[in-house]
């Protein structure tokens, strides 16, 4: 028994970064920051234009398309939830097959026909229902709701918008990441530096949609609103190709399931076989090229999979090479063991982006309730949209995000010692440490809402305004942090920068039909008998509770944050061996030359 030879190298050689041509990009001419800048144009661009459509669908397809209030928060959760889920297939496709460029092109055009044909719909009377006020119509005989044709042409232009934005978004982050080469010195303080402008960029596109391009939906009509969305959308591929020539590009390095597939069955094949423990052993080396001496931080995990490096059968000169699915290259246990190591870290941040999902539905039908007037209270002409309210963390949040790369991360440099000042995984805590109280802050205000309601007063929309404000500061957290620490992971686990980043959006996919899933389920436990009633079961926020939701989603974040705490943990034990390597020169799987990611 011994291991095969290409096992014992300490890894496969790494892609050559290409320009447009295929050829070996040269750092004078390709990458960095002036070629980043046009992947964060197309970066800001799609966001606004997906944020302006998705942030203010329940109005649409509340007042519009007339859903149930219940049935459209659904409507809302699902098509976001869609999209997130599908990152994974756009970041599957571009580390395979198509490389990010290639795939960000494809299904950016994608992404404009949704929105065409999005715009055409809500333009045609033919292609949506009557006009009818649902909040007057619930007491009679209601509105007609879109059915047929009409439902069909809707949902195909939402699910397109859908499918081209989540096979983008992934590769949008890891494509401008791509752009810096992180072993070159000064690299991971500028790849950090680039996930701040990253995430400065998202902030400013969800700004102008939610001010300007909600206020044309009101005012204008929700076709002009989706018209605009197709015009930033196509100025967004503009900006993409204008950098092509100065990209550097990661070609493609086949399936990324099918190493890792032959993981799991050379291991299992193999699963009698014992790993020595003794380094004096006759076969000591059996088990330890899939550990790569002590670099790599998860050799203690999954030890079960290191026997897909074991060679069985004997070596000769006229032997004949065992099967790629029965003996494994060290590189390729590594990054299965990588993909199992963050998964747990991935689903702790779950319930973090079901708090999103209320924000984005039953927050602003929170707003519609409430007095939208300017100043509060006063007879002035001037109204807030509901859908607006979300813009006041992403507005504070362009102030916040330049003042934590310039000021609070040099302070925590020199107080950590870590290059990036505060870890991912630290990032990501203090995110889901906060997110609770921005749903405490949405309960207590809905209470007093609703008392104010039963007075016959109305409260003003500024109310609203701190629940917004929490989640912002915690989103600011954890949404980088969470790039930030899968694509460090990806780039010590192999070619997965775009599959593993698109996790994260994975995570808002499976946060949102988690809210559509509580949703119901919290109408059938809380129901009357005959299915009357419900905390949300019906489309008066007044007769409501609401309030009860928001507490069970605050309890849910507690309780969530002490699980990523234990995962933390969990993820971080056998740091130190990978800390001591990076003394001797070695790289950590992250946080770079220092080793340091405990939190």
């Amino acid at each position: 028994m011994d291991v095969e030879s290409r096992a014992s190298a300490p890894s496969e050689a790494a892609p050559v970064a290409v320009d447009w041509r295929g050829r070996p990009c040269r750092p004078q001419r390709h990458g960095g920051m002036r070629a980043a800048v046009f992947v964060l144009g197309i970066q800001g661009l799609e966001i606004m234009a997906i944020a302006a459509v998705g942030n203010n669908l329940i109005t649409y397809v509340f007042g519009e398309m007339h859903f149930p209030l219940s049935q459209a928060a659904n409507v809302v959760t699902n098509f976001v939830g869609t999209i997130f889920l599908l990152a994974l297939l756009g970041g599957f496709l571009s580390d395979s097959y198509l490389g990010c460029f290639w795939t960000m092109l494809t299904f950016g055009f994608v992404e404009l026909s949704g929105f065409i044909l999005l715009s055409l719909q809500a333009h045609l009377p033919q292609l949506k229902p009557a006009p009818c006020d649902m909040a007057v119509a619930s007491a009679g005989g209601g509105c007609e709701k879109a059915g047929g044709f009409k439902s069909t042409v809707f949902f195909l232009a939402l699910y397109l918008v859908a499918l081209g934005s989540g096979c983008l978004k992934p590769n949008m982050i890891a494509h401008g990441a791509d752009q810096f080469d992180a072993a070159a010195p000064g690299g991971a303080r500028r790849l950090s530096t680039y996930f701040n402008s990253a995430y400065f960029s998202f902030c400013a596109g969800e700004l102008v949609a939610l001010t300007a391009l909600v206020w044309v939906q009101t005012h204008s009509g929700m076709d002009v609103g989706f018209g605009i969305s197709a015009a930033a959308m196509a100025a967004g591929l503009v900006s993409l190709v204008s950098g092509a020539a100065m990209y550097r590009n990661k070609p493609p390095q086949g399936s990324i399931f099918t190493p890792i597939a032959r993981v799991f069955v050379a291991a299992y094949s193999k699963r009698k076989q014992v790993c020595p423990s003794s380094s004096n052993s006759v076969n000591a080396g059996a088990c330890e090229a899939s550990r790569l001496g002590n670099n790599f931080r998860h050799n203690s995990k999954f030890r079960f999979l290191d026997k897909a490096c074991i060679r069985v059968a004997p070596q000769g000169p006229n032997t004949k090479p065992e099967s790629p699915w029965r003996l494994c290259t060290a590189a390729e246990v590594q990054q299965t063991k990588t993909l199992l190591a963050v998964t747990p870290i991935f689903a702790c941040t779950i319930v973090f982006n079901t708090v999103l999902a209320q924000l984005q539905t039953f927050s602003v039908q929170q707003g519609s309730a409430m007095d939208t007037s300017l100043p509060p209270g006063g007879s002035s002409s001037f109204h807030i949209p509901p859908a607006s309210l979300q813009a006041i963390p992403y507005a504070m949040l362009l102030a916040l995000v330049p003042a934590y790369e310039l000021l609070l991360v040099p302070l925590m440099r020199r107080l950590t010692g870590t290059r990036s000042g505060i870890t991912p995984l630290q990032r990501i805590g203090v995110g889901l440490a906060t997110v609770a109280f921005s749903m405490v802050a949405a309960a207590l205000v809905e209470r007093r809402r609703r008392d104010a309601s039963g007075d016959h007063r109305k409260m003003s929309v500024l109310w609203i305004v701190p629940q917004f404000l929490v989640f912002g500061v915690s989103e600011m957290f954890t949404a980088v942090g969470l790039i930030e620490f899968f694509y460090k992971q990806a780039c010590a686990g192999g070619s997965m920068q775009a599959f593993l980043t698109a996790l994260t959006y994975c995570s808002y996919a499976f946060g949102f039909y988690l809210s559509s899933l509580l949703v119901s389920l919290v109408n059938r436990v809380t129901a009357g008998h005959g299915g009357a009633g419900g905390w949300l079961g019906d489309n008066d926020l007044d007769k409501d509770r609401l309030d009860l939701f928001y507490w069970m989603l605050a309890a849910l974040s507690v309780l969530n944050f002490f699980c990523f705490l234990l995962c933390a943990r969990w993820y971080n034990a056998g740091v130190d061996g990978a800390a001591d390597a990076a003394g001797s020169g070695q790289v950590t799987a992250e946080g770079g030359a220092d080793g340091k990611e405990i939190i």
